[in-house]
């Protein structure tokens, strides 16, 4: 949740239940954009149309010549969007060790075969390449320029767009230049919308989350922390009405995240507290002495998730994992902000 790159043991672990849950490695430049209008929309410049299709990224301009066969798909979420589109990725990171096929529950049973495994924030580009991709699917990932010029040297790679460095895209954006590389852009655009309707009638049904504010933070064996706006957990309860805690933008660097102090840790409160355990039990958080001194706490206007699926579909934020974490989180928000 720093700056600097953390030790291999806490990298692994931030790879396998992420930061991101913490929301994980730390070096962005974002600048918030996964909340502009073109990511609501979905629309993020791409080509209309199937191939060759063209998808603007950070890197430049990638066209996708013919329908791609071999998927190897490597950002945070990417294999489930694609999935979702009907496409079966060979090769897939599994950035919350879900194991199996590294996906979800709302991803099950999509793959005929089990795709090979690949490494989150160190990828095994001598693994990937024996695969022999035809394209690589990089798209909700650090914005790392090395890491982009060695995948791109094995396949055409759809990288991060302009602004989404460290994870910070939003599902819509991820759905729409997924949706156009696999040549199936009107598949994306029906995807978004349905799934944008579901948070359209949570939000209705729920008024008294409009400009409520909300810390989405976590908590790893290293310490606390709080995500930023621009990033995925934020965007998430931004669509319901919520407004992000002031507080912790006002900390926000380059990162996802902010490193939140235990003599800090009133900086937490809001009218709403929603923590995650990423590594350490649930009751690391809810039975923490100076957890429980937050106003909002007293009030009973917390969650602490220690449902892993429900946990795990609220940091995915991928256009399949969003629909289930609408239906099991809205619940919880409704009955803490009471």
């Amino acid at each position: 949740m720093s700056a600097h790159r953390p030790p291999a043991r806490t990298r692994r672990l931030w790879a396998a239940a992420l930061a991101a849950l913490l929301l994980g490695a730390l070096t962005a430049c974002g600048s918030g954009s996964a909340n502009d209008d073109s990511d609501a929309s979905g629309s993020a410049g791409q080509s209309s149309g199937a191939f060759p299709a063209k998808v603007k990224t950070k890197f430049g301009d990638v066209t996708v010549e013919s329908k791609p066969q071999r998927v190897v798909a490597l950002g945070w979420g990417d294999a489930e969007t694609a999935l979702a589109l009907g496409v079966q990725p060979v090769g897939q990171s599994d950035w919350l060790a879900f194991g199996g096929d590294g996906v979800g529950p709302w991803a099950k049973g999509l793959y005929d075969e089990s795709p090979q495994k690949i490494g989150t924030l160190e990828p095994e580009y001598e693994k990937i390449a024996a695969l022999k991709p035809d394209l690589i699917l990089d798209v909700k990932s650090s914005g790392d320029q090395t890491r982009y010029d060695t995948l791109s040297k094995i396949a055409p790679t759809v990288g991060v767009p302009e602004g989404g460095d460290q994870y910070k895209i939003a599902w819509q954006r991820q759905s729409t230049m997924i949706s156009t590389a696999l040549g199936v852009p009107d598949k994306g655009e029906k995807l978004i919308a349905d799934t944008q309707r579901k948070f359209t009638a949570a939000a209705e049904a729920h008024p008294e989350f409009k400009d409520r504010t909300v810390t989405v933070g976590s908590r790893t064996s290293a310490g606390w922390g709080a995500y930023v706006t621009g990033t995925d957990r934020v965007n998430f309860v931004r669509q319901l009405g919520f407004r992000n805690n002031p507080k912790v933008d006002a900390e926000a660097g380059a990162g996802f995240s902010v490193t939140v102090s235990e003599e800090n840790l009133q900086m937490l409160d809001a009218d709403l507290v929603v923590m995650s355990p990423i590594g350490v039990d649930a009751k690391k958080i809810s039975a923490d002495p100076l957890f429980k001194t937050l106003p909002a706490v007293e009030k009973g206007h917390s969650v602490v998730f220690d449902d892993q699926n429900i946990s795990q579909a609220f940091a995915t934020n991928s256009v399949l994992s969003v629909g289930y974490a609408i239906e099991k989180v809205v619940p919880l928000f409704a009955d803490a902000v009471k």
